[in-house]
């Protein structure tokens, strides 16, 4: 199966998330899919709790979830982070990724959404002495 992310665009998402957990306890994760979804959101919330970004000890995982296919996406956050940043924070982030998804910019789209998320969490969920990464920082990809 070919990717959708090239090695180097892969290696820049990688290089975001580990950056941006780096400065906070909280979790990010990205996946893309290939083909097209008729519900990001449903999806997406599967895919959270199939790669276990539910079971981190604060409650503070976001999923970037991108069908490019037909260019739909969602983001997931876990109910500490939900809790804390409300609708307006997710609808915000979602119109920045929005921005580049629309000019074709896949890539641009994830790392902003990434940028995004870790201002949140590190408000929110600072780094503590005693963090330790959850989850891999990797880039999970569907079909």
């Amino acid at each position: 199966m070919v990717k959708l992310l090239d090695k180097i665009a892969e290696k820049k998402v990688v290089r975001a998330l580990a950056e941006a957990e780096s400065k906070t306890s909280g979790e990010i994760r990205v996946h893309v899919k290939r083909g097209a979804t008729k519900d990001a959101l449903l999806e997406a919330r599967r895919v959270f709790r199939k790669i276990g970004m539910h079971r981190t000890k604060a409650h503070s995982g976001v999923l970037i979830f991108i069908a490019w296919k037909n260019r739909n996406f969602a983001i997931v956050g876990d109910e500490g982070i939900h809790r804390v940043t409300g609708d307006a924070f997710w609808n915000a982030t979602r119109d920045r990724m929005q921005e580049e998804f629309v000019k074709g910019e896949l890539v641009r789209g994830i790392l902003a959404g990434i940028l995004e998320v870790e201002e949140q969490l590190k408000k929110y969920f600072p780094r503590a002495a005693d963090d330790r990464n959850e989850l891999p920082d990797t880039v999970t990809e569907g079909n």
